[in-house]
Formats: C-alpha cells, sequence, structure tokens
C-alpha cells in the first residue's frame, strides 16, 4: 500500500491531512504534526519522518501546504518520495512579502540552497499575498514542475471554491502526470 503524507504550513495540522483520504482511497494517509519550527531541526524531523515511512511503504506521496513545502525542500527528501504536490508552496524564504530574513533563519537559507529533483506538482492562487508568481514560476521551471494557478485563489486554500479546484487539481494530476495548466 502507498502512503500520503501531509506537511502542513504555518498554525496547521496534521488533521488536514483528513481532507485527502476520498483522493487516495487505496493509500494509507497521513499527516506530521512537526515539533520544530526552524528549517534546521525540521529538516531532521521531516527526514525521519519519511525514512520510517519508507521501511512500510514502496511509494510516498507528498502533499505539503506553504512552509511546509519549504521545510520538505530542505529535509533531503526528494529520492525517497514517488512524487509531490504542494500547495501554495513557500520555495524561496528569501522571496516572501514582507517579511525579511534576518540572523540564522538568513544565514541558514544561504547556506542550504534548494536541490529537488522529485516529480512535483504546483497549486498556486492568482491572489498569493506571500509569495510572487514569478518566485513560484521561476522554481517550476527550474524543477520541471508542473505549475497550475486558480484564478482568484488566496495563499490559503480554505474556500468551498479553493478546496474543490484543488480536489480537482489533484485528481486531473493523478490522471494526467505531465499537465502543465494556467487558468
Amino acid at each position: 500500500m502507498n502512503a500520503i503524507l501531509y506537511i502542513h504550513g504555518k498554525d496547521g495540522s496534521a488533521s488536514e491531512s483528513e481532507h485527502y483520504k476520498p483522493l487516495f482511497p487505496d493509500c494509507k494517509v497521513m499527516g506530521l504534526d512537526y515539533q520544530t519550527f526552524t528549517p534546521w531541526e525540521t529538516r531532521i524531523e521531516i527526514h525521519k519522518a519519511v525514512e520510517e515511512l519508507k521501511t512500510k511503504h514502496e511509494d510516498i506521496i507528498l502533499i505539503a501546504n506553504s512552509i511546509g513545502a519549504f521545510f520538505c525542500l530542505n529535509a533531503n527528501i526528494d529520492s525517497m518520495i514517488q512524487k509531490a504536490y504542494f500547495i501554495s508552496p513557500v520555495v524561496d524564504m528569501e522571496k516572501l512579502n514582507g517579511i525579511e530574513l534576518t540572523g540564522e533563519w538568513l544565514r541558514y537559507v544561504k547556506n542550504h540552497p534548494i536541490k529537488w529533483n522529485a516529480p512535483t506538482h504546483i497549486l498556486y492562487g492568482s491572489n498569493d499575498n506571500l509569495i510572487s508568481f514569478d518566485t513560484v514560476s521561476d522554481f517550476a521551471k527550474k524543477h520541471k514542475a508542473s505549475l497550475t494557478v486558480m484564478e482568484g485563489g488566496e495563499h490559503w486554500f480554505h474556500t468551498e471554491e479553493q478546496m474543490r479546484f484543488l480536489d480537482e487539481w489533484i485528481r486531473k494530476c493523478e490522471t494526467n502526470e505531465s499537465i502543465l495548466l494556467l487558468y
């Protein structure tokens, strides 16, 4: 049986993984409530969780949201997962709108560039106020990820319409791995 691992964003929780169970009925769907909140600690926590899952499941599909996606990108797990779904991903901590990194965070991000090779699908809202389309688009091109933009979507996908769009996006990606959709 394949596993779906959900990594939440800021102020989220592992219980959000429940949403994805109907989309992956033949998989074990679970969320990780990471207990650390710096990239140098969370990378270790997420890496260990994926390593453990890999001992029990042949394939792991990752679903990560916002800063949870950044923590995953930083965790050196791309060789252990089959593919990733990133929702409003923070793909470049130095290019967040209205947030300036300082101190340890800035040094860490500068000294640990993202290396990512897993097949990846990205969902982005055109009204995302945290990360720009150009930043996400550049990441998608560099890492050969598909990119779907929901017109009117926000950084936090939470309304009924947004969640319906998200569900349909996953269904389409599961059906056709080579899509590049721009809405």
